[in-house]
């Protein structure tokens, strides 16, 4: 039910992705997910299932829509194997409830952080919506920014990195100030870019932020366990900007 003057948006999720419904809208899926609980009304729940990451592939240079981020392959190796589109859901909120993710605003992140010239951040986000309003706050910030697609793809840039700045006799942290990782991308999470970078003897001293719409202590207490410096909850400009201030200056 919805009080006058409010908009339905049951049926947005089916009519977004380009699906026609041949039995209805009978199932409504609870959600908590960017600071908020949503419900998406299916037609039908085929199966739950647990991927690890490596099992998702990014889609953004083959099939990519504006809603699909990723391709999982389920049963690989077996007759039944198949393939499943990965929405993102930032995205589709965006779309359907277009205030709730407002355009950072240059006034509202607080004073810039002066970096050292030649440092900048290394971004992971499989959101395109996601990735464009961290290239805002980090603007906004006066930080440049090397945005990258998934955790794999930030850790093949930072392993590049180190090796050219070893080859000239500096460290990384001559040249990349703080990493800000989402957890859930394809190829490789948040969690193991994280613990990667902290394993590494020549990345481990660069700070890392997790930004992430998963919340809950649960997340919380894997974030520390993996060794990052700090999680904030997307998607909050002045969070967000706060919490890499604080970072910086320990």
């Amino acid at each position: 039910a919805h009080q006058p003057g409010q908009v339905d948006h049951r049926d947005h999720l089916p009519r977004l992705v380009g699906c026609t419904p041949r039995n209805g809208l009978g199932i409504l899926l609870v959600t908590e997910y960017a600071r908020s609980t949503q419900g998406f009304a299916v037609e039908a729940v085929e199966e739950i299932v647990r991927l690890e990451w490596n099992q998702v592939h990014s889609a953004e240079a083959s099939v990519r829509t504006g809603h699909v981020t990723s391709i999982a392959k389920l049963d690989a190796g077996t007759d039944q194997a198949r393939l499943v589109q990965v929405l993102d859901v930032e995205q589709i909120l965006r779309d359907v409830l277009p205030t709730r993710q407002p355009d950072v605003e240059p006034g509202s992140v607080g004073p810039q952080l002066n970096l050292r010239p030649g440092l900048k951040v290394i971004a992971a986000d499989d959101s395109a919506l996601a990735r464009g309003l961290i290239e805002q706050g980090l603007k906004a910030l006066g930080a440049p920014v090397l945005m990258t697609k998934s955790g794999k793809e930030a850790w093949e840039l930072l392993d590049r990195i180190a090796a050219e700045a070893a080859s000239h006799g500096k460290s990384v942290q001559d040249e990349v100030a703080l990493v800000l990782t989402d957890l859930e991308m394809p190829e490789m999470d948040g969690f193991t870019l994280t613990r990667k970078i902290k394993a590494d003897s020549r990345l481990k001293q660069l700070p890392v932020v997790i930004h992430s719409s998963l919340s809950g202590e649960a997340s919380e207490e894997h974030v520390r366990k993996v060794g990052a410096d700090a999680y904030v909850a997307k998607f909050v400009a002045k969070e967000l900007a706060d919490t890499i201030r604080q970072v910086l200056t320990r």
